[in-house]
């Protein structure tokens, strides 16, 4: 340990520079790591925000967020009228873009019963919806304070409402509109279209339709049966919470985690590359001390051991500042980025790997220093 710090304080400046360099590398991979449990945070936020037991949806998809799904809106009365449901709402999905206060917003909006299940979990300022149609409660990151006025195609809804890192999976603020509003804005047709509906005959001005129906069980209710039953006799297709959430995971960000992790596969790996020359390279730049040490005696152990306290420490300090530069900069990235205590001792604990695994290019090459090197000239 003496001789460790020793030689850390005899080429401070240097060591100091290599731990930054480090660090930076590391915040990298680090980032990494955030933004993908970040964006399963976020890909999980809007179906955990219902506190939806069971998901139907359109027979023969897995909608509605992986897949399109349309059903009539008598589908909720079906639902609640199932044993074992103590209630149901209907639910529509879009994403549309809106403009306020001179910009382009993109957002997705949700279509909720305001009396029934489904809707905007807690507020972080303002209101829930009034029986009054135009109003809209939205998420904060779109950057909009309360009583803003938000134009989406021809309507126009006043935000009442605020909730707080409720997002889509694309990172879009969420907003809640009445069901109604949403079923306008998403099934009704314009007026040209419309004419041309009504002349060929078809039923075109019908906008009672929903993506999908949440329904909320009674405590000791298995939620795979009552799915069973919305299978088997309302010829609907049903996911549990748990179901809805596998599938989300599995198939939006599945491809993101793929190139995430292998991004920082190559980091972690760069970086042990790194850690192995420079240590490798401290070692040499001692060859003669190295060298004097071995001719007074001193074990092989205390060289090994003077290596390795150095690695550890050049991982510590640098994996330190890389700490505090993500947490200091995270709120400034565009998605979320989500570190918690698990994500950083994971991280933590590899970067000790890392680091004692790289010593063993200076281990091997401080064993093989002769002795005699110390009387060389």
């Amino acid at each position: 340990m003496n001789l460790a710090l020793a030689d850390i304080r005899h080429r401070l400046g240097r060591f100091l520079a290599t731990c930054l360099g480090l660090a930076l590398l590391m915040a990298v991979a680090l980032s990494m790591i955030g933004i993908y449990a970040g964006l399963v945070a976020e890909t999980l936020t809007l179906v955990r925000s219902q506190g939806a037991d069971l998901w139907v949806v359109e027979q023969g998809t897995l909608g509605p967020f992986a897949e399109s799904s349309r059903m009539p809106g008598d589908a909720r009365a079906a639902v609640a009228r199932l044993a074992g449901v103590e209630a149901a709402g209907s639910l529509t999905f879009q994403t549309v873009e809106g403009e306020a206060e001179g910009r382009r917003i993109r957002m997705q909006v949700v279509g909720f019963e305001t009396a029934r299940a489904g809707g905007p979990p807690m507020l972080a300022a303002g209101r829930v919806l009034g029986p009054n149609r135009g109003e809209m409660v939205l998420d904060r990151t779109a950057r909009l304070p309360l009583g803003a006025s938000v134009v989406i195609a021809d309507r126009r809804f006043r935000v009442v409402g605020l909730t707080d890192r409720v997002v889509a999976s694309g990172g879009d603020p969420v907003a809640f509109v009445s069901l109604r509003d949403s079923q306008d804005l998403q099934f009704r047709l314009a007026p040209p279209a419309q004419r041309r509906a009504d002349a060929a005959g078809a039923a075109g001005a019908a906008t009672n339709t929903v993506n999908a129906v949440i329904a909320r069980l009674r405590s000791g209710t298995d939620p795979a049966r009552v799915a069973a039953d919305v299978r088997q006799w309302k010829h609907l297709a049903a996911l549990t919470q748990d179901e809805q959430e596998e599938l989300l995971t599995r198939s939006v960000v599945q491809r993101a985690r793929q190139q995430i992790g292998l991004f920082t596969v190559v980091l972690l790996v760069v970086s042990a590359v790194i850690i192995a020359l420079i240590l490798y390279t401290m070692t040499m730049d001692k060859t003669r001390a190295i060298a004097t040490l071995k001719l007074i005696g001193a074990p092989d152990r205390a060289i090994v051991g003077m290596i390795i306290v150095q690695a550890m420490a050049l991982g510590a300090i640098a994996f330190a500042g890389a700490v505090g530069l993500v947490f200091a900069a995270k709120d400034a990235f565009p998605r979320r980025v989500a570190l918690g205590v698990e994500e950083v001792a994971a991280m933590g604990t590899l970067v000790a790997l890392i680091c004692l695994l790289a010593s063993l290019a200076g281990v091997r090459a401080a064993l093989r220093i002769d002795a005699a090197q110390a009387l060389s000239g």
